[in-house]
């Protein structure tokens, strides 16, 4: 199983079409993480969204910003 993992603040602009590009995807064993990194717009919504439509992404979201090298190091680990 492959792991992808995508840190996000305030990306509602383009989440979307991130999590989609991954989902477009022909390998099909993977799992997606979302991290949220204390995003103020909708952000999370969208990622919660995708989350209910497919089990393989998982959404975290602390509502802390931590700054993108915490969130990467916290990917890694739950990777």
């Amino acid at each position: 199983m492959l792991t992808i993992g995508i840190p996000f603040y305030n990306a509602e602009k383009y989440f979307a079409f991130a999590i989609e590009s991954v989902l477009s995807q022909t390998y099909k064993d993977w799992e997606l993480i979302l991290l949220n990194d204390g995003s103020s717009d909708n952000s999370l919504s969208i990622a919660k969204k995708f989350a209910e439509q497919d089990s393989r992404i998982n959404v975290i979201s602390d509502g802390k910003n931590k700054g993108l090298g915490a969130r990467l190091n916290e990917l890694a680990a739950l990777s």
